[in-house]
Formats: C-alpha cells, sequence, structure tokens
C-alpha cells in the first residue's frame, strides 16, 4: 500500500483503485482482511467498507461471503443479439464461459400472468440460467414457460434445448415472433446477489415475449446483464415499399 493516510472513503477508494490499475494488486489477488485495511488506512471498519463498496459498485472488486474481497479479472463484454433472442454464437463458445441452469414448477404471479396471458396461479416452468466467466456471474437469465409446453431434458448434458439454454436462448416451441423490451434500470435485490454487484450499477434489463402464430405465448424471458459487461445488438430491416407502376 502506500504511504499515504487517506480519511475520507472516497480517498480509500481512489487509492486502491490506482493500485488496481496499475497492476500493484493483480486480478484474483485477494485484498487484505477489512480490519488490516481499516488499521493501514487508519478509520474505522465503517468508512473502509463505503471505500469497498464504491469499488464493487464500479464491477473493481468482488466480495465473497467467507473469504473476503478480490480483484475481478478484466471484464470482457459478452454479446446479446436482440431479434434472435440469444448470445452470439461466440460468446456462448468462450471456454472460459461456464452457465448453470436450475428448473422448478412456479405459479404464476401477477406480473408473469401479464406477461404470459395465462390464469393467476397457472403452473409455469422456471429455468434460471447464469452465466459466469472466471467464475464471475455476467448475465442471468429467468424464462418461463406454460407447464404444458415445457421442453423435457433441459438439463441433459446432449440436450439440444441445454445448449439453448447455455445462449439464453429461447427454449420452448419455435415462435413466430419475439418482442424484447430494453431498458436500463437498478438491479432487484435478487438481481444485485445473483450478479454480485452493488445496487449503484445499472443493469441492462431485457424483456423477452416469444409468441406463436395462433398469438399464445409460448414464452417470457427475464433477463439482466450488469450494464458494464454487456453490449446488445439490433438490426432493423427496412422493407422497401414499392408502388406498381401504372400503364
Amino acid at each position: 500500500m502506500t504511504g499515504l493516510v487517506p480519511r475520507r472513503h472516497s480517498d480509500i477508494a481512489d487509492d486502491l483503485r490506482h493500485q488496481i490499475t496499475a497492476g500493484s494488486i493483480k486480478p484474483g489477488e485477494r485484498l487484505p482482511s477489512e480490519a488490516g485495511l481499516a488499521a493501514r488506512y487508519r478509520v474505522s471498519t465503517v468508512t473502509l467498507r463505503r471505500a469497498l463498496a464504491v469499488l464493487q459498485g464500479e464491477g473493481l472488486v468482488e466480495k465473497i461471503h467467507g473469504k473476503g474481497n478480490y480483484v475481478r479479472h478484466p471484464r470482457r463484454k459478452i454479446m446479446y443479439v436482440g431479434g434472435w433472442g440469444t448470445l452470439d454464437p461466440w460468446t456462448a463458445a468462450e471456454p472460459t464461459l461456464r452457465i448453470t441452469v436450475r428448473s422448478t414448477t412456479v405459479p404464476a404471479s401477477v406480473h408473469l400472468t401479464t406477461l404470459l396471458k395465462v390464469p393467476t396461479g397457472s403452473p409455469l416452468a422456471e429455468y434460471t440460467c447464469l452465466s459466469l466467466e472466471h467464475g464471475s456471474p455476467q448475465g442471468l437469465a429467468r424464462i418461463y414457460i406454460p407447464r404444458d409446453l415445457a421442453p423435457a431434458g433441459v438439463l441433459d448434458d446432449d440436450s439440444v434445448c441445454r445448449e439453448a439454454a447455455t445462449r439464453f436462448a429461447v427454449l420452448g416451441p419455435s415462435p413466430t415472433t419475439i418482442r424484447e423490451t430494453v431498458s436500463a434500470r437498478s438491479p432487484t435485490p435478487d438481481e444485485a446477489s445473483a450478479l454480485r454487484i452493488g445496487n449503484r450499477m445499472a443493469v441492462l434489463a431485457i424483456t423477452r415475449i416469444a409468441t406463436d402464430a395462433t398469438g399464445r405465448v409460448v414464452e417470457a424471458a427475464l433477463l439482466a446483464f450488469p450494464g458494464d459487461r454487456v453490449d446488445a445488438v439490433f438490426t432493423a430491416h427496412n422493407v422497401l415499399n414499392e408502388r406498381p407502376t401504372q400503364g
């Protein structure tokens, strides 16, 4: 650590940030204990934790419960391809990127009732997909499908649906239409916990609704990405309106 003795939490954050960006503290390295840092900077642990919270909110430091504070590995952005509703193949194929998938059955809440156009309490299959790189969360997807349409074997290693889950893609029947609503907002408590980010960091939130040819909603997906770790690409195809020539 430097020989400076900053008093404010912002000064401590600046000092630690400089050491991280200069490479004095390496990616993956564990910071000294909070008590040790507080003693070194001659501040209370409350002030020290406020400084660490700033760095956690910036994505430079990650606090792992029961282990301590670690410097994050350099952040590489993943790419979400709008319209197709999926992580791009290059991103999904990265050897350092790992996806965990959990499934359960839940009753439709009021919010999901609105999205899926089903009665409140209807059984839904819920798939929670979390992407991690070097153990650090990069994206969260909660995918909901009416129970009668839920595909079997999503969690099987050799399943086509499993491959789709690793790309955050549509898991249910092939849709005719995909509608995506994108917004930047503060994370919910569940998202902040799953993505290990502070509530000051914005997330890119995507609500994806897939419908079939009859207009039935076959899937609703709620996706959240830390704002500094994703690029979302949407491509519009313009159709020229050509008027027939008159004879």
